[in-house]
């Protein structure tokens, strides 16, 4: 923390803008992120037993089911809590602990999906060497490099952050510790912070997206000179659910993180952080469990597996009772 920090707590204001609509909010979102957890680790618990879906792609798709179950419970159970209570204050090392594992996780995402993308061109571009160049240990290790990327880059925001110096107003005008509404209190932030912080973001949000679409550019290119139509819908469709993923995640964190901030777009940021912190980690399992067959039929085996489960352990208790 920097030596002239005279603010020791923050206000998240965010929601008590809103002080009518707070009880149906904590309703929404609570539900929202019990029905994210269960999409979630049903994707995860899926893949993890059915020995078909033991693959590349699955293994990324599980990690990043998981990486998205981490992403909303470092905002969302805080955002609940809030909601309820009438002391909406955190501390500047919980504000910092707070940013640092949203961005993380958030840039750990990102770089997932660059991942898969990867994943996706090597399978159809070079299908017979496929098994070579995409084995578990790489799969591994592409997954610990976006761990350790994505959180390099947030330890990196939060020091530039949290270095400022906040002697004015402690009234964070949102519903968790977001860079734009924590920098705007800072005395001492300057162009080159804000240019640096920029590019930081920029690295991530626009250096995986301009992968992905590489990838996808190569991956188009292969598919034009198959032979056969079949071939060519085939090998589009193993690629359709992670292109809307990709669709989806993107264009709200681009909206929200990428243009120019003002004060008093605040509010309409806030509101769009909603859709992409409770929203997006919804569709990711639905877009895949929807447009996958597979996956479709490993949640089915998942589900009738809990529903016999359940009955048996009502019966077994019954006795002991």
């Amino acid at each position: 923390m920097g030596n002239h920090t005279t603010v020791s707590t923050f206000l998240l204001w965010g929601f008590s803008s809103f002080p009518d609509l707070q009880t149906l909010l904590f309703v929404m979102i609570f539900f929202s992120h019990v029905t994210i957890l269960a999409a979630n680790v049903s994707v995860m618990v899926a893949i993890r037993l059915s020995h078909n879906l033991h693959t590349p792609m699955y293994f990324f798709l599980c990690g990043l089911s998981f990486s998205e179950t981490c992403t909303t419970m470092a905002i969302i159970p805080r955002m609940l809590v809030d909601l309820l209570a009438d002391c909406k204050t955190i501390s500047l090392p919980e504000c910092a602990t707070q940013m640092f594992f949203f961005f993380g996780l958030g840039a750990n995402n990102c770089f997932i999906m660059a991942a898969m993308s990867y994943d996706r061109y090597i399978a159809i571009h070079n299908p017979l060497h496929y098994p070579i160049l995409m084995t578990h240990k790489i799969c591994f290790q592409l997954l610990m490099a976006s761990w350790m990327a994505g959180f390099l880059v947030s330890l990196c925001i939060v020091i530039i952050v949290f270095n400022l110096s906040f002697c004015d107003s402690n009234i964070i005008q949102h519903f968790f510790c977001d860079i734009s509404p924590v920098v705007c209190l800072a005395c001492d932030y300057t162009f080159f912070q804000k240019m640096v912080l920029f590019a930081f973001t920029a690295f991530v949000l626009v250096g995986s997206f301009v992968f992905i679409m590489m990838s996808y550019v190569f991956i188009a290119s292969t598919v034009a000179k198959m032979p056969s139509a079949k071939g060519r819908y085939k090998a589009f469709s193993t690629c359709s659910s992670h292109l809307t993923v990709v669709c989806i995640h993107y264009g709200f964190a681009g909206f929200v993180y990428l243009r120019p901030k003002d004060r008093d777009l605040f509010r309409e940021d806030m509101l769009m952080a909603v859709t992409y912190t409770v929203l997006t980690p919804l569709l990711n399992p639905i877009v895949y469990s929807l447009r996958n067959k597979e996956m479709q039929t490993a949640l089915r085996k998942v589900l009738g597996k809990t529903d016999r489960f359940i009955p048996q352990m009502v019966n077994k208790r019954t006795p002991d009772s």
